[in-house]
């Protein structure tokens, strides 16, 4: 496992990023879909305030 520290706006824009590349996405690349979604869920909340 790897980790990688990001700021508030990395993390926004990384969120943007995947959102944009998962629009591109149809139905034939369903596994890629889903592992992208997944990849979502794990970045911070939009709306949580950064840790201290």
């Amino acid at each position: 496992m790897s980790t990688i520290e990001l700021t508030a706006e990395e993390v926004q824009l990384l969120r943007a990023a995947l959102h944009s590349f998962l629009d591109d996405f149809g139905h034939d690349e369903i596994d890629v879909v889903r592992r992208i979604q997944a990849l979502l869920e794990k970045l911070p909340d939009e709306n949580a305030s950064p840790a201290a």
